[in-house]
């Protein structure tokens, strides 16, 4: 079987201040399967190369997109590379096939509780939910999504000491994605992905 490669697209508006995302993103980076882009780094002025950007997709199997979950959605520097390197003819529409294929994952924190993901919660919805955005992106250009990976009430992660048993999930994940282990099918029911690694894990 293939191994892939895996692109990663991070994007922290305030990464001094992570203390989950930066250790997972600075994980990622020491991998020679994974090519890991800060988004906010790389372009500060939000002025995107799109031909650089869509010559990195080509070149990778796997994308994730890592990003604190701040108010449901992307931070905006994500939501403007969406906006600018998915483009018609390329992602999408007539010709535009070039993603057909890969597999998708967003790699999320959370502020709030799990349990406060869910109807009868504080937000309504699950994490999966309010991703749907993105999980019918993942439809219309032709990518296999999977489930989010989520660290809820991450605020809290550095005092709990849940931060430790994440960053394991995380090198487990993207071993995973790197030696196509993840059979999608088998992921359709769950709202996050981290229900797979535990039962993996155990």
């Amino acid at each position: 079987m293939k191994n892939n490669k895996i692109l990663l697209l991070f994007a922290h508006p305030s990464k001094h201040r992570s203390s989950v995302n930066a250790p997972m993103f600075e994980y990622a980076k020491s991998l020679d399967y994974v090519t890991a882009v800060d988004l906010y780094a790389q372009y500060p002025t939000y002025q995107i190369d799109i031909d650089k950007e869509q010559q990195r997709l080509n070149a990778h199997n796997v994308v994730i997109f890592q990003f604190p979950f701040y108010w449901y959605s992307t931070p905006s520097i994500l939501k403007e590379w969406q906006d600018l390197v998915l483009e018609y003819g390329y992602a999408y529409g007539q010709g535009g096939d070039a993603l057909k294929g890969k597999l998708f994952i967003c790699a999320i924190s959370a502020g709030g509780k799990e349990e406060a993901y869910r109807a009868k919660g504080y937000n309504h919805f699950t994490v999966r939910e309010l991703l749907q955005p993105l999980e019918q992106t993942a439809y219309i250009t032709g990518m296999t999504y999977l489930p989010p990976f989520a660290l809820f009430s991450s605020r809290s992660a550095q005092t709990s000491g849940t931060i430790s048993a994440h960053l394991k999930h995380w090198k487990t994940l993207l071993q995973a994605l790197h030696q196509n282990t993840i059979e999608p099918d088998t992921t359709e029911s769950l709202i996050t992905i981290n229900d797979l690694l535990d039962t993996s894990e155990n």
